[in-house]
């Protein structure tokens, strides 16, 4: 079993930053893709950035240029930096992470609990 825990969500005014995280622990070997996602009330939950195992990243449109997602292999953690915020990014951000518990197994995907982020006009 893998547990995920997001931190760093809050309010915080619109131009402001946060730093959230995304720290995994359990029966891990390797960690895959990685994604951030979010869902404001009454919308669909939408990717936000994603990090391959090679590093490579993409982001949602809206969010080019202002969010960067990084990671920390070491510590099984996975960062989203987000700067510039506006109201439109007020949301639960989620954390979804492909798992590769045990050498030769397939991967295991897992969501964490998600973390509140809102952004003040």
């Amino acid at each position: 079993q893998v547990q995920l825990v997001e931190s760093g969500g809050g309010l915080v005014q619109a131009g402001g930053s946060l730093r959230l995280s995304c720290a995994a622990s359990g029966r891990i070997f390797r960690i895959n893709d990685v994604g951030w996602h979010r869902q404001a009330p009454g919308k669909q939950r939408e990717l936000v950035a994603a990090i391959t195992s090679s590093d490579s990243t993409r982001y949602r449109d809206s969010v080019k240029g202002r969010f960067t997602i990084s990671r920390d292999n070491a510590k099984n953690t996975v960062y989203l930096q987000m700067n510039s915020l506006k109201p439109e990014d007020t949301a639960v951000y989620y954390c979804n992470t492909q798992v590769v518990p045990e050498p030769g197994w397939g991967l295991y995907h897992y969501w964490g609990q998600g973390t509140q982020v809102t952004v003040s006009s």
